[in-house]
C-alpha cells in the first residue's frame, strides 16, 4: 500500500474510529445508569420527596445538558439515548435541569402517582387565589434554602409593584415567618423602602433554627437584597445563622420575634393580621411559614409524656440515656446518628417501612455505618405500641419488642396547616406528579 493510500485510509478511518469509541463509551454509561436505576427500584428508592423533573421521552434527544447541569450530580442519567431520573430520592428540587434543557423537554412537578403532596394554589407571581395574599418558600413546596431565598426576593418584587398602586392600610406588606424565604423577603422589603412588618413566632431561621446542632445545610450561590451574591455551598446550621444575624444587624432590618400570627381577616383595602400583641393593617400578606405546621403524632399511649419531643436541637442533652428515634426521613436519620455519637448513649431508630426511601444517600450510609459499628439499633417495619416512663414497646411484624427508654424523638413530619389556609380562602391541591 502506497503512502498516499495509507494517508487516505487513515483520513477516512479516524472519524469512524472516533465515532465507534464514542458510541461504546455512551453504551457503557447507559448500562451503568440503568444499573443505578435498578438498584433504586429494588430498594424502593423511587419516590422524590419534593419538586422533581419529569422528562418527555418524545422530546428529549439525549444531549445530556440536564445531566451536567444538576448541582447534586448523578441524579439524572442517559439510558438508551434518553434522560431519566436514576436516583429519584436524591433529587432536592434545584430545577437547574429544566433551565438547561434546550428543547424544553422537562417539567418540574410535585408528588407522584403513589405519593401525593398537598400544595397551595400559587400563581407565577407567588399570589394565591386570594388577592393580596402571597406564598413563598417551604409552604409552597420549596424546601431548598437557595430556592426559598430566591422566592422570597421575587415575591417582594411583585408585591412592591402591586401595592404601589394601592391606598389604604398602614403597611404595604406583613411577612409571616423569618426562615430563608421570609428573611430574604424582609431584606428586599427594606431595600425597596416598603412599609413592612415581619413576624416570627420563634427565632431567626425558622425551620433552619430547629435543625440539630452541627447539621450541614446544603446551599448554592444565592442573591440577597442589600447583600448581593452569597457563595455558600455547604455550611453548618450555626455558620449560616451567624451569617444571617450579621446581615440583620448590618442592614438594620426589623423582625418581631416571639410574635405569632393568630388570624388574617379582610379589611378595606387589604387585611388585618392579628397577634397576641397587636393588630397590623396591611395591603398584602406574604406567608413564608414552614410546611411542618403541627407535628404529626404517633397516637400511641403515653405520647403526652415530657420525654417525647418532635425535633432534635442538641444531641448532647441525651448523653448516657436510652433513646428511641421514630421516623425514616433525613431528620430522623440525622437525629439518630448524631445522638449515637454522644458518650454513653443507647440509640434505636424505628421506621414503619422496609427502607429509608425518603432519606438522602449520605444519611443512609451513616445509619448503616452506625449499625455496623454497634452504635445504633435499627428496627425496620416497626411501630410504637406503648410508651411508659422508663421503657417503650414496639411491634415489629407481629413481634413485641421492649426497650429501655429515657427519651424519644418523633420525626414523623408535620401536618400542613391546611385548615388555616382554607379558612382564609386559599385553595390547596393534592399533586400526584403534576405541575
Amino acid at each position: 500500500m502506497s503512502e498516499v493510500e495509507l494517508y487516505k485510509w487513515g483520513l477516512y478511518s479516524f472519524p469512524v474510529l472516533f465515532i465507534g469509541i464514542y458510541v461504546l463509551l455512551r453504551r457503557r454509561k447507559s448500562k451503568k445508569n440503568q444499573e443505578t436505576l435498578n438498584v433504586a427500584i429494588k430498594e424502593g428508592l423511587t419516590e422524590p420527596a419534593s419538586l422533581h423533573p419529569i422528562i418527555d421521552p418524545g422530546v428529549c434527544v439525549g444531549c445530556g445538558s440536564c445531566v451536567n447541569a444538576c448541582p447534586e450530580g448523578k441524579i439524572l442519567g442517559l439510558i438508551r439515548g434518553k434522560a431519566k431520573l436514576i436516583s429519584p430520592t436524591h433529587c432536592i428540587g434545584h430545577g437547574a435541569c429544566k433551565r438547561a434543557c434546550p428543547l424544553d423537554a422537562i417539567e418540574l412537578v410535585f408528588g407522584t402517582a403513589k405519593r401525593g403532596m398537598d400544595i397551595p394554589l400559587v400563581e407565577d407571581n407567588f399570589e394565591t387565589n386570594v388577592p393580596g395574599i402571597f406564598i413563598a418558600g417551604e409552604l409552597g413546596g420549596m424546601g431548598l434554602i437557595r430556592n426559598a431565598c430566591e422566592q422570597g426576593r421575587q415575591a417582594i418584587d411583585h408585591i412592591a409593584k402591586q401595592v404601589s398602586k394601592k391606598k389604604g392600610p398602614e403597611y404595604d406588606v406583613v411577612i409571616i415567618g423569618a426562615g430563608p424565604s421570609g428573611f430574604s423577603a424582609t431584606l428586599s422589603a427594606h431595600e425597596k423602602k416598603l412599609k413592612y412588618r415581619t413576624l416570627e413566632q420563634d427565632s431567626l431561621g425558622g425551620t433552619v433554627f430547629k435543625f440539630p446542632r452541627g447539621k450541614l445545610v446544603m446551599t448554592a450561590p444565592v442573591k440577597l437584597a442589600m447583600v448581593g451574591k452569597v457563595n455558600f455551598k455547604e455550611t453548618t446550621k450555626e455558620k449560616l445563622l451567624s451569617f444571617w444575624q450579621q446581615v440583620e444587624k448590618k442592614t438594620g432590618i426589623k423582625i418581631n420575634y416571639r410574635e405569632k400570627m393568630d388570624t388574617i381577616t379582610p379589611c378595606e383595602g387589604g387585611y388585618v393580621v392579628k397577634t397576641a400583641k397587636a393588630e397590623y393593617k396591611t395591603k398584602a400578606v406574604l406567608l413564608s411559614i414552614g410546611r411542618r405546621g403541627t407535628p404529626r403524632k404517633l397516637g400511641a399511649p403515653g405520647e403526652d409524656q415530657p420525654k417525647v419531643v418532635y425535633s432534635l436541637i442538641d444531641p448532647e442533652q441525651y448523653k448516657n440515656q436510652h433513646v428511641l428515634v421514630v421516623g425514616g426521613g433525613d431528620a430522623a436519620l440525622e437525629a439518630a446518628t448524631s445522638i449515637a455519637e454522644e458518650e454513653g448513649t443507647t440509640v434505636s431508630i424505628s421506621y414503619r417501612s422496609e427502607s429509608f426511601s425518603r432519606a438522602k444517600e449520605k444519611n443512609r450510609k451513616k445509619i448503616a455505618e452506625a449499625e455496623t459499628s454497634g452504635r445504633l439499633n435499627v428496627l425496620m417495619s416497626s411501630t410504637v405500641k406503648d410508651i411508659q416512663k422508663d421503657k417503650v414497646t414496639l411491634d415489629q411484624q407481629g413481634k413485641l419488642i421492649e426497650l429501655a427508654n429515657d427519651g424519644m424523638i418523633v420525626c414523623a413530619g408535620g401536618i400542613l396547616p391546611t385548615p388555616f389556609l382554607k379558612e382564609i380562602g386559599i385553595q390547596v391541591d393534592t399533586k400526584h406528579g403534576t405541575k
